[in-house]
């Protein structure tokens, strides 16, 4: 149990470094003109990951770390964010975890984008069963699961209409060149 709590505090120090990023992104986006989509969703979404992370601590104490279940799971749990870390690089300063769009820029069609609109989104449902099947938190899974398709169905109708709009609108000029480095 005490290998899988040190998991968790990892992840949840992983998600802490993403607001870092996302912050700083958000500053950069908002400089170039972007525009945030669907706001109304995100403090659902936020509440959602802490309780994955929160219920995957509550429900594993009172069940078996199965060696043949949870080194596979945590395997995938690491793929999951190895994906996630390629999307965050492959979009550079325009991945946030809030949906923020600079009219006007083509989408990004390299790394994992050449085969999926939303990868990033994979990765989190991969992770949401994975990481607490690592030590047999089924019903954290599941419930996280169930409740992150309806979430997700609302955040990807957002970002597809935020996108679609956005490609086909002009960009505003940057306000100093300076920010064309960024």
């Amino acid at each position: 149990m005490a290998f899988y709590v040190v998991l968790i505090v990892a992840v949840a120090a992983e998600r802490l470094a993403e607001l870092v990023v996302s912050r700083r992104n958000l500053a950069w986006a908002r400089r170039h003109g972007g525009r945030e989509h669907g706001f109304g969703h995100y403090p659902f979404m936020v509440v959602l990951h802490i309780g994955l992370l929160a219920a995957c601590l509550v429900e594993a104490p009172h069940r078996s770390f199965v060696p043949a279940l949870g080194w596979p799971m945590l395997a995938v749990v690491l793929l999951a964010q190895a994906l996630r870390w390629w999307c965050i690089t492959i979009l550079g300063p325009r991945w946030n975890t809030r949906i923020i769009v600079i009219p006007g820029l083509a989408l990004v069609d390299g790394g994992p984008y050449r085969w999926m609109r939303h990868p990033n989104y994979l990765a989190v449902v991969i992770e949401g069963i994975a990481l607490p099947l690592v030590h047999t938190a089924w019903i954290t899974a599941v419930v996280f699961t169930v409740t992150n398709a309806g979430l997700l169905r609302v955040r990807i109708s957002s970002e597809n209409a935020a996108l679609t709009r956005a490609l086909t609108e002009t960009p505003p000029p940057p306000t100093s060149p300076a920010q064309e480095v960024a």
